[in-house]
């Protein structure tokens, strides 16, 4: 059993334990994988970048972040357990596709969305 398989039924235990499969909706988790990420983003706001390699130094920020991290983590792994969702195979699908839209010659360090690609040949 991989690691990721070993999380996914922690969780999984851990809600049926506390009977929060009725709460766990499509929608539901969807809220609450944007609510936790926005919640990581908030950290962020308004901090400059010294102030933000300033916070990544600090146990207790480091801590804050790392929580926030682990909420995201905690929803994605829960969604993908209920609505049986492979992760792996999602990511290795859309990496294959993301490498046919930013062909590394054309993209390399570059921060452009794949729709801007042809207008910079223009």
């Amino acid at each position: 059993m991989s690691d990721i398989s070993m999380l996914i039924q922690q969780i999984k235990e851990f809600c049926e334990q506390r009977d929060w499969d009725q709460f766990h909706s499509p929608k539901e988790l969807a809220i609450g994988l944007s609510t936790e990420s926005n919640e990581l983003l908030d950290i962020f706001r308004f901090k400059t970048e010294e102030q933000m390699a300033e916070m990544l130094q600090t146990d207790e920020k480091r801590e804050e972040i790392s929580d926030e991290l682990a909420d995201i983590f905690f929803f994605l792994l829960r969604f993908s357990q209920m609505y049986d969702l492979d992760l792996k195979e999602g990511l290795e699908k859309k990496l294959r596709k993301n490498d046919e839209k930013y062909p590394v010659a054309k993209i390399k360090g570059k921060n452009l969305k794949y729709t801007e690609l042809s207008l910079e040949e223009e």
